[in-house]
Order: C-alpha cells, then sequence, then structure tokens
C-alpha cells in the first residue's frame, strides 16, 4: 500500500460532490460557416442527382421498363426525396453545434444535434495532430484537424471545417505545447 508519507505527498482521497471546483463556462468557437454551406450543397446536390438518374431511367425511351418498376417509381422517389431532406435537414442543424476550444492545457470539441459530446484531449496526451482536406475544402479553404491521442491508433477527434490558417496556428500550437512538462 501507498501512503502519503512514503511517496512524497501522494493522495487520492474521494471528493465530495460539493468539495469539486465550479466549472467555467468553456468559451466554444464555432466552426467555419462555409463548412456548413458545403455539407448543405454536397447533400442537396446528391439528392438531386439521384433523383435525376431515378426519373430519368423511369422516362428515358431507349428500353421497355417493367410495370413493376414504373408502379414502384413514385414510392421509390418519395423515399430519395425525404431521406434527402432528413440528410439536408441534419446538416442545417447539426453542423452549427460543432465548436471548439483551445487553451493553455487541452483542446475541446464539442458536437452533436440529439446526442451532446464534449471530448476533451490534453495536450500533454497528443501523439501527433494531421490537417485533412479534401478537394471540396481546398477550394473553400478549409481543413480538418485530427488530434491523435498517446497510445491509440486512430483520432481522438476531428475538428472539421476550421479555415487552413486558423487550423495551422493550432496545430503549431499543440506541438510547441505538447511537451510543456518537460521544461
Amino acid at each position: 500500500m501507498f501512503s502519503a508519507s512514503n511517496t512524497g505527498g501522494f493522495s487520492n482521497e474521494p471528493l465530495s460532490q460539493d468539495d469539486l471546483p465550479a466549472l467555467e463556462a468553456l468559451p466554444l468557437t464555432p466552426v467555419s460557416k462555409k463548412y456548413r454551406l458545403i455539407n448543405l450543397g454536397v447533400s442537396a446536390t446528391i439528392t438531386l442527382l439521384i433523383l435525376s438518374v431515378i426519373t430519368t431511367g423511369r422516362y428515358q425511351t431507349f428500353f421497355s421498363i417493367p410495370d413493376e418498376l414504373k408502379r414502384i417509381f413514385p414510392y421509390v422517389f418519395a423515399v430519395v426525396a425525404i431521406l434527402g431532406v432528413l440528410w439536408f435537414t441534419y446538416h442545417f442543424f447539426a453542423d452549427k453545434k460543432i465548436k471548439f476550444a483551445v487553451r493553455e492545457q487541452d483542446i475541446s470539441k464539442q458536437s452533436g444535434l440529439v446526442f451532446r459530446q464534449l471530448s476533451c484531449q490534453p495536450i500533454l496526451r497528443v501523439q501527433h495532430v494531421e490537417l485533412k482536406r479534401g478537394p471540396l475544402a481546398r477550394w473553400a479553404g478549409l481543413a480538418s484537424l485530427q488530434v491523435f491521442s498517446a497510445g491509440g491508433e486512430m483520432h481522438t477527434f476531428e475538428i472539421p471545417g476550421l479555415e487552413v490558417d486558423d487550423a495551422n496556428r493550432i496545430r503549431q500550437f499543440i506541438l510547441d505545447h505538447k511537451d510543456v512538462s518537460a521544461r
């Protein structure tokens, strides 16, 4: 057993809820509005493209379509349209909820529309940080910052929709401060 006398003052006594310090409100920064616009545009474009293909296939004159497929066309069209509207609506509301904070000792991300999630990663536990930029993100000047924790092979979390300069500054800050205990 460890005791305070032989460990240099180490203790790990349980605390009551009343003894915990009051939490300050974490000042969170929303991701770029361009990220939301890209997601809305992608969801609308893909939905309209699928609806166009379905409609073209139904009304084309190159080959005959079985009557069974002609009868289910309105139902397939409606299902695809409803799923597209739900996808668009989800991004309309959920993308506004993605926020992040960088503090001296940790980086946090909040997300979720129905199921809210707040993830905090101590900077000391960061193994490495990556920037991801797909074609649409590059076109919009955005990047996603992936934070990898020590001991894990997958990223701890990803902050999407950051302006490239902001993402590079955050990445450099994390890299400069991840060994702060060694100073």
